[in-house]
């Protein structure tokens, strides 16, 4: 038997891009193993990735192409009527789909694609993708050159970070934070929103070094998390207020002339309009909002000030919010205010993906766009699917293109995008590994591979390290990676451009071909044999002199440390970090940063019926519906749950176990209680599922709106008010 092991990378949407070796003996792979060698993984992998060979080789995998021969709907399980009493059988996958070959699954296609321009013009055609595979190739290269060629309507891909990104950059410019090798220096931490036990698992190792070392770990989170019960201090914000906690943190470390006076006027404009602004956000103004107490708050600024060096891991959850990106943006101010960036193990961290800038025109080839429609095609936001799935457009969408996602499972107000996936008139493909939710209601399914069955190149949004993906076994059946489906599209549409018969190889160095100095000198060839930070060697103006004049404090680092803005070099138009904004302010918006209450919630507009805040939020061991339906994986989670704390429960008569209805005015959906200390009065928490894997297939997203977050037009998943009642037993005859 020939044995091997192969240098990979994790493509999946989480920051740790984890590096991966596969064992592979005879053509099957047979282990997989983090990457001892590389420097933030450092050898161990998270327990969904941990158990990888069970999805490659799972017997459910999608492996040859599909053609619908039954209705439209869900298929698999039985469903359940309204009382929660088993309904009619669901088709299974043999009444529903028969398999075709690929021939003709892409002469369909191309058929239909041809008609549908023809008919109603190429924008009636919407791809719908995201972060099923963050790879440079198969998240965003091949498939949006086709798109762009083809004249299809763009997509725009909003419906995780795009608020908190405009936050961020908003006071930055561009996406960079504190590296995550730097959190063993730090004194004083704060995980805002970040539950790094159960999505940023390899940052840990770093903060328990911290710990180790006298760090004190504060979590600011409305849910008791892994991470929470492991902190210091947890401070339970009710949901969608951190943008006043921020400003009250400011209120305080202001008056008491804690703040870095000099690194504000080298490297901020607008503190003095900002100083004017936050003297209304008193601690005990603001503790009427949060749920925290003023003493919290002002203890809380004191340390984060005088604690150092201190640094703030923050997550996503804050700008899932109707105010997510001001949110972000107040809170990005923080370590500004104290001039935290100067330290070594100080500053922030949301986002790294700035760091690694590779040649994305070049993969993606906007301009082909031009070529097709003589302008640019408009452009559809994915949050708002079901809108437009069901209402009429110009011209309308006939022809769904869904790969590297899952919206009928993810999409907010699913009810609607759900009815929209029913119309008998639109043509839906999907590319993908499994039969998922959405598989349920497309035309054709084409077979999809894993990241062990092509080559990628792969960044993280959590690390400055790059490194490529090798192939390490052939694909499974008849599976084809999203490049070489986009390819052969291409083919079979006639595109002559040279670009749609770039190899894998060749698209790799086309990235790399970046004009940006932190990408210089790293080419394929090393990076297929592991990870490589990015050179930063001072070729960007200053990094050189920050790093040297803080090496002594560093002690024993493998590499010169990253201070992105120690001494400025922000990426705004000023230059600065903008605590004022004219950009802001030129969108209505305010120009510094203003906190009201999201419409749904306690203290919004919308609060009538609906008196209790949903958190729909994620599970620890899956991402999003991905690994949802792998069993060793599936078996690390308890589904089904609506967490309610004692004094909203009694309210209700409801006790641990019992079968509840969750509702508002967008649907409803019925859970069973967990009555415990993880969710403060007046927040409910529960997971996003799968609605395939549900009775009645249920989707938490049925409560959630298309409403859209202040920046980034980003998705409000946690800005939600529903009420909750008990299900009496004769409603369950």
């Amino acid at each position: 038997m020939s044995k091997r092991v192969v240098h990979a990378a994790c493509p999946h949407d989480c920051p740790d891009a984890c590096g991966v070796l596969i064992t592979v003996e005879d053509g099957r792979a047979t282990k997989i193993q983090g990457d001892p060698e590389h420097p933030v993984t450092r050898g161990f992998l998270c327990a969904k990735v941990a158990q990888y060979l069970d999805r490659v080789y799972s017997p459910d995998r999608v492996l040859y192409p599909m053609r619908r021969i039954g209705p439209k709907g869900p298929v698999g399980q039985r469903s359940f009527a309204p009382s929660g009493q088993p309904g009619a059988a669901v088709p299974t996958c043999s009444e529903t789909w028969q398999r075709t070959s690929w021939d003709h699954a892409l002469d369909e296609i191309t058929s239909r694609f041809r008609t549908i321009s023809r008919e109603f013009g190429s924008e009636a055609i919407l791809p719908y993708s995201f972060g099923g595979t963050l790879g440079a190739l198969n998240g965003s290269a091949m498939d949006r050159r086709f798109f762009h060629r083809l004249g299809a309507s763009q997509l725009d891909r909003t419906i995780c970070s795009s608020a908190g990104e405009a936050g961020l950059e908003s006071v930055y410019g561009i996406k960079l934070g504190t590296e995550p090798e730097q959190f063993r220096h730090s004194k004083y931490i704060i995980a805002w929103a970040a539950n790094i036990h159960g999505n940023n698992v390899h940052l840990w190792p770093f903060i328990a070094e911290a710990r180790r070392n006298g760090a004190k770990l504060v979590v600011i989170d409305p849910y008791r998390t892994r991470t929470a019960q492991c902190a210091d201090w947890h401070l339970p914000i009710n949901p969608g207020t951190d943008a006043a906690l921020a400003l009250a943190m400011m209120h305080v470390i202001i008056a008491e002339n804690l703040h870095d006076a000099d690194y504000l006027a080298k490297y901020t404009v607008g503190f003095d309009r900002l100083r004017d602004k936050v003297k209304k956000y008193s601690p005990e103004r603001v503790a009427q909002w949060t749920g925290i107490s003023a003493e919290d708050i002002r203890k809380l600024a004191r340390e984060y000030a005088t604690v150092r060096p201190s640094v703030i891991r923050l997550n996503y959850g804050v700008q899932r919010s109707e105010r997510g990106g001001t949110s972000t943006r107040a809170i990005a101010m923080l370590p500004c205010i104290i001039g935290s960036w100067k330290e070594v193990g100080g500053g922030l961290q949301l986002s790294t993906s700035g760091g690694a800038q590779f040649n994305t025109a070049a993969l993606r080839r906007p301009d082909l766009m031009h070529g097709a429609l003589g302008r640019d095609a408009r452009i559809i936001n994915m949050v708002e699917l079901g809108r437009v799935l069901n209402t009429v457009n110009d011209p309308p969408v006939k022809a769904l293109f869904v790969y590297n996602s899952n919206p009928a499972a993810v999409c907010p107000n699913h009810n609607d995008v759900i009815r929209g996936l029913l119309r008998s008139d639109l043509f839906t493909v999907v590319h993908e590994q499994f039969f998922t939710d959405t598989t349920d209601y497309a035309d054709i399914v084409l077979p999809a591979t894993t990241f062990f069955e092509h080559k990628d190149l792969q960044k993280g949004y959590g690390h400055y390290y790059i490194q490529v993906s090798n192939r390490a076994i052939e694909p499974r059946g008849e599976c084809r990676s999203n490049v070489d489906l986009f390819r052969t599209l291409a083919e079979r549409m006639g595109f002559e451009e040279e670009c749609f018969r770039e190899t894998d190889d060749e698209m790799i160095d086309l990235a790399l071909a970046s004009k940006h100095p932190w990408l210089e000198g790293l080419t394929r060839d090393q990076l297929e044999h592991g990870a490589l930070r990015l050179n930063f060697g001072g070729q960007e103006s200053g990094v050189r002199a920050q790093t040297a004049e803080v090496r002594s404090d560093v002690g024993a680092c493998a590499t010169q440390p990253f201070l992105p803005f120690a001494h400025g070099n922000f990426r705004t138009a000023s230059g600065k970090a903008e605590l004022y904004s004219e950009a802001l302010k030129a969108q209505g918006l305010d120009p510094v940063a203003e906190f009201n209450p999201p419409s749904e919630s306690r203290h919004g507009t919308e609060r009538k019926q609906f008196p209790l805040e949903l958190l729909a939020r994620k599970h620890d061991n899956f991402l999003n519906s991905t690994f949802s339906n792998v069993p060793s994986v599936g078996a690390m989670e308890e589904a089904g749950l609506l967490e309610i704390c004692t004094e909203d429960a009694r309210e209700r008569c409801i006790c641990d176990g019992d079968p509840v209805r969750v509702f508002n005015h967008r649907g409803e959906i019925r859970l069973q209680a967990r009555v415990d200390g993880k969710v403060q009065p007046g927040v409910v928490s529960a997971r996003l599922n799968c609605p395939k894997q549900t009775p009645g297939f249920q989707s938490i997203n049925a409560l959630t709106s298309e409403k859209l977050a202040d920046m980034g037009n980003s998705a409000t998943f946690y800005s939600v008010l529903v009420e909750v009642e008990r299900i009496q037993a004769e409603t369950m005859k």
